[in-house]
């Protein structure tokens, strides 16, 4: 017998993910009350992690890039005095410090956060090392050096703090590891930290506060979980959006060039419309657009 492949349901659904569930256990929870044939998440949130996780669903999934992209917020709260194995309060403390930052300390050293910045991802994290995910290497125990990559934080920011504690707002692009930011502040102040509370408050045009809680994603529910759905173009606001002519939708559907009818700078990624809705991804090209991602809706 041939397997159901499900319904074609296609938008975002975003999802106020709750601590000690992953991110791909939500993404099957919602494919499954929804009976849909396609869906992806746009960027991983740690088990222990809260908040925004934006969930694709068919002709949706084509946009994930965009939102993986987009700047995300964090809020997060780091513990002063210990590193962990996993750089969170999951993992066993490795090493201890008795030294204390003051609120001030802890201000100053904000800047040498910010702007272009190089991370080293956790030890405990999806990172591929020889084609293997770095977790599965350190659970057997396995040591290993991961390379320092590029990290665009737009803002990190001292909300609170105490003798023990500080709470802090990250604002970041694609690939940041808070548990890094965490582990190395605690390095650069000589007291050591790690995260103890990570919540993402928003991811590109998706904020926590719209998204629907975790024990509400049900079969019995799929009607309204339908009704919470955003259109497919919601993951593109930070595109510009172009106007195809009805020769030019048509082109562009059949994969070639197509004509639209207002402009974008040369070679800019844009999403282009007609009066169907949404056509496709594509680069602008004086006058045409050659599309790279095409919506089938």
């Amino acid at each position: 017998m041939a397997r159901k492949k499900g319904r074609e349901v296609n938008g975002w659904l975003i999802v106020d993910k709750p601590a000690g569930v992953t991110s791909t256990s939500v993404v099957a929870k919602v494919r499954w009350a929804l009976d849909a044939k396609k869906a992806g998440h746009a960027g991983t949130l740690d088990p222990d992690a809260t908040g925004v996780l934006a969930v694709a669903l068919g002709e949706a999934t084509k946009t994930v890039p965009i939102i993986t992209d987009a700047l995300k917020c964090y809020d997060f709260v780091v513990n002063w005095g210990a590193e962990t194995a996993t750089d969170d309060a999951s993992g066993d403390v490795v090493k201890t410090a008795d030294a204390r930052p003051t609120r001030d300390q802890v201000q100053d050293a904000l800047a040498g956060f910010t702007g272009e910045i190089m991370q080293i991802p956790p030890a405990y994290s999806a990172v591929k090392v020889d084609g293997e995910r770095a977790y599965d290497l350190a659970r057997e125990g396995i040591e290993m050096e991961l390379a320092a990559r590029p990290l665009w934080v737009e803002s990190l920011t001292l909300l609170d703090a105490d003798d023990n504690t500080a709470r802090l707002e990250m604002v970041c692009g694609k690939g940041g590891y808070v548990r890094s930011i965490a582990r190395d502040l605690g390095r650069a102040l000589g007291c050591l930290g790690h995260v103890a509370h990570l919540r993402r408050t928003w991811s590109g045009p998706f904020e926590a506060e719209n998204g629907v809680a975790f024990d509400k994603i049900d079969r019995e529910a799929q009607e309204w979980l339908e009704s919470q759905l955003m259109p497919l173009e919601t993951g593109l606001t930070d595109l510009p959006m172009l106007r195809a002519t009805p020769e030019g939708a048509t082109r562009i559907r059949n994969g070639n060039p197509g004509e639209v009818t207002n402009g974008a700078e040369w070679g800019e990624l844009v999403w282009v419309s007609d009066a169907k809705g949404p056509v496709c991804i594509g680069r602008y090209q004086g006058g045409t657009v050659q599309p790279e991602r095409v919506f089938n809706l």
